[in-house]
C-alpha cells in the first residue's frame, strides 16, 4: 500500500498544497485542506518537504515555464465524462482560455455544459487539471473554488503579465 504525501508551495495568490500517491499528483489546491483529503479518500498523508520531480516541475510553472506542468502523472476519480473533460481542460494551451460549451463539446457531449462545469469544480488537480482555463461563453472568468483573483493571476501569469490585481476579469479572459 503506497503512503500519501503532501508537500506545500508558496504562490503569490497562497499557499499550493500538493498530493501525490508516489507515482502521479493525485491532489493539487490553494488555501487549507479542507475536506479535500475525504473528497479524495486519503486518511493521513505523510508531509514531506519535496515530492521530486512534481513540485519541481509546478515550481518550474510557478518561475514562468508555463509548459513545465503539462506532462505531469494525475489521478483522481471521476465519471467517464469527468475524465473526458479533465483531459480536454490539460488540452487548453497556457494562457488561453475556452468556454465551459466548448468544454462540453471537446468532452463528446456538447449538450452537457452544465456537467462540464461540474467537472471543473469537482477537479481536486487544479493548476495541473487548468479548470483555471475555463470560462463563460460571455468571455467573463465565471467561476473559481480559490477565488476569481486566483483564477485571474494564473491566467496573467501563463500570459507574462503575473501583477496580481492586473487589469478586469474581462481583460484577463479575453
Amino acid at each position: 500500500m503506497t503512503t500519501a504525501m503532501t508537500t506545500t508551495l508558496p504562490t503569490a495568490v497562497g499557499d499550493l498544497h500538493l498530493l501525490s500517491d508516489g507515482a502521479a499528483l493525485t491532489g493539487c489546491w490553494f488555501g487549507e485542506p479542507g475536506d479535500l483529503f475525504d473528497r479524495i479518500g486519503v486518511a493521513a498523508p505523510r508531509t514531506v518537504p519535496d515530492l521530486g520531480e512534481l513540485s519541481e516541475a509546478i515550481r518550474d510553472y510557478l518561475d514562468g515555464d508555463v509548459t513545465a506542468i503539462d506532462g505531469l502523472p494525475v489521478q483522481q476519480a471521476g465519471s467517464t465524462f469527468r475524465q473526458s473533460c479533465w483531459q480536454a481542460m490539460r488540452d487548453v494551451p497556457a494562457g488561453e482560455t475556452i468556454s465551459y460549451a466548448v468544454l462540453a463539446r471537446r468532452a463528446g457531449s456538447p449538450d452537457a455544459v452544465r456537467a462540464a462545469g461540474g467537472a471543473c469544480a469537482r477537479n481536486v488537480i487544479a493548476l495541473v487539471v487548468p479548470c483555471h482555463r475555463i470560462v463563460t461563453s460571455a468571455g467573463t472568468l465565471g467561476g473559481y473554488a480559490y477565488g476569481l483573483d486566483a483564477k485571474s493571476w494564473l491566467l496573467a501569469h501563463e500570459r507574462g503579465q503575473e501583477t496580481l490585481g492586473q487589469g478586469s476579469a474581462q481583460e484577463i479572459s479575453a
